[in-house]
């Protein structure tokens, strides 16, 4: 089991910064690949930024140059670097971790809200 809990979330106006973070704890042997997906409301969750263990990175088109996603395999925390954001980045994000094997786990979610 994985457990994940996220912070940093938040109300910030549109051309601001957060920073979110998500600890991981329980069995991080099995953690291959974790990312941040969002869910707006009334819109399907959708993933955001993915980074693997070897540090490789993917980002949805929406945010691609205004966040950034990175690791502390120290500290077992994944961090999203949000930049210039938007109103359209308003939505609750949740943290994912991809087992080798399995299902994915799942944060409880942190909302962000972007004030225009």
């Amino acid at each position: 089991q994985v457990q994940l809990v996220e912070s940093g979330g938040g109300l910030v106006q549109a051309g601001g910064s957060l920073r979110l973070s998500c600890a991981a704890s329980g069995s991080i042997f099995s953690i291959n690949a974790m990312g941040w997906y969002r869910q707006a409301p009334g819109k399907q969750r959708e993933l955001v930024a993915g980074i693997t263990s070897r540090g490789r990175t993917n980002y949805a088109d929406s945010v691609k140059g205004r966040f950034t996603i990175s690791r502390d395999n120290a500290k077992n925390t994944v961090y999203l670097q949000m930049s210039r954001l938007k109103p359209e980045d308003t939505a609750v994000y949740y943290c994912n971790a991809e087992p080798h094997v399995g299902t994915p786990y799942w944060g409880q979610g942190t909302q962000v809200t972007v004030s225009s």
